[in-house]
This record gives structure tokens, C-alpha cells and sequence, in this order.
């Protein structure tokens, strides 16, 4: 673990603490899930910027979380709440690396959206597979929350870590304008 990975890491952890805690990463709505979430996106993002342990780590964050302010009886199951988020970030990872040669963009945005359904699939699923829903009620749940989650992923996971990425480019440079001035 490079100083850049672990402080990348600690501050995509505070990140995800703070939606937890403050429920920011929460949004209530009218379906069988509860809440919509935005809780996945430091996993995802840590796992595209530092590596599949680093998007373990935060999605075990993002679980913990989950299932300490449960509000609905599924995410009280640990197997329910923490072990599927375990996944967003690696998924994101292994599919970043694969793509990222032809187009690194789209390995983001793929990456993002891989994340994010990763998290409704291995959530819905284990939820219908532990019996706290049918599975016509996880498929109308995917759809209903876990469509609009993955754009919404794509979006901000595009903007922060290209953003992210082409800062670390625009000081490289200056660095080396300096260095060939001097």
C-alpha cells in the first residue's frame, strides 16, 4: 500500500461515513427497498482509482453502515446488508482494468454502472434468496431503484474521477515545464 492508496482510502471512507451517518447517502423512497442509495459510489470510485481492496474496503463500510441504520427487517440480515457491497468495488476494478485500453472514459462509466448493479443484483438476490421478497419484487426493485442508481453512478463516478485523474495530469505537467525551464 502506496501513501497516495491509503490516503485515497481513508478519504473515501470519511466520505462514506458521513452519507451513512448523516443518512445523505439514504434517500427515501415509496418502494419495497426503502431507500434509494448513493452509498456505493466511494466503493466504486476507490475500486477504479486505487485498486479492488481499496473498493472492499469501502464497500464493507457502505455495509456496515447499511446494516447498522436499518430502517427495513432485510437489511438487519448481515448476509443481506454487508456481504454483497463486499463486491461494488471490485467489480468496478476487474472491469476498469479490462476496458481501460481501448477507451479509458468508457472503462469508467462501464465500470461505474457494473458497480452499481453489482450492488442491486447480490442485494435483491440475496434478499429473495433469504425469503424477505418475492422475486418478482427484487426484479420490480432493480428496475425501479437499481436502473436509476447505475445512471446515476455513471454520471458522478465520471465527473469525480476524471476530474481526479486529470489533476494529477495538469500538475504533472507543471512539474515538467519547470523542470525543463530550470
Amino acid at each position: 500500500m502506496t501513501v497516495r492508496r491509503i490516503v485515497i482510502a481513508i478519504v473515501l471512507s470519511a466520505i462514506a461515513i458521513l452519507l451513512g451517518v448523516t443518512r445523505l447517502g439514504y434517500i427515501p423512497v415509496p418502494t419495497a427497498a426503502g431507500n434509494a442509495t448513493i452509498m456505493h459510489l466511494p466503493a466504486i470510485i476507490g475500486g477504479i482509482m486505487e485498486g479492488w481492496g481499496v473498493g472492499l474496503i469501502i464497500g464493507l463500510i457502505f455495509g456496515v453502515s447499511s446494516f447498522l441504520n436499518a430502517t427495513v427487517p432485510l437489511f438487519k440480515d448481515p448476509l443481506v446488508a454487508i456481504l454483497p457491497r463486499l463486491f461494488i468495488g471490485v467489480v468496478a476494478y476487474f472491469s476498469y482494468v479490462a476496458l481501460k485500453r481501448k477507451n479509458e472514459y468508457m472503462a469508467v462509466g462501464v465500470s461505474a454502472f457494473l458497480g452499481s448493479i453489482t450492488n442491486t443484483i447480490l442485494v435483491l438476490g440475496m434478499a429473495a434468496l433469504r425469503n424477505y421478497m418475492t422475486w418478482g419484487v427484487a426484479a420490480g426493485v432493480a428496475l425501479t431503484n437499481g436502473l436509476p442508481e447505475a445512471v446515476v453512478a455513471v454520471i458522478i463516478t465520471l465527473a469525480v474521477v476524471t476530474a481526479w485523474k486529470q489533476i494529477g495530469k495538469s500538475k504533472k505537467s507543471k512539474i515538467s515545464d519547470e523542470e525543463i525551464s530550470q
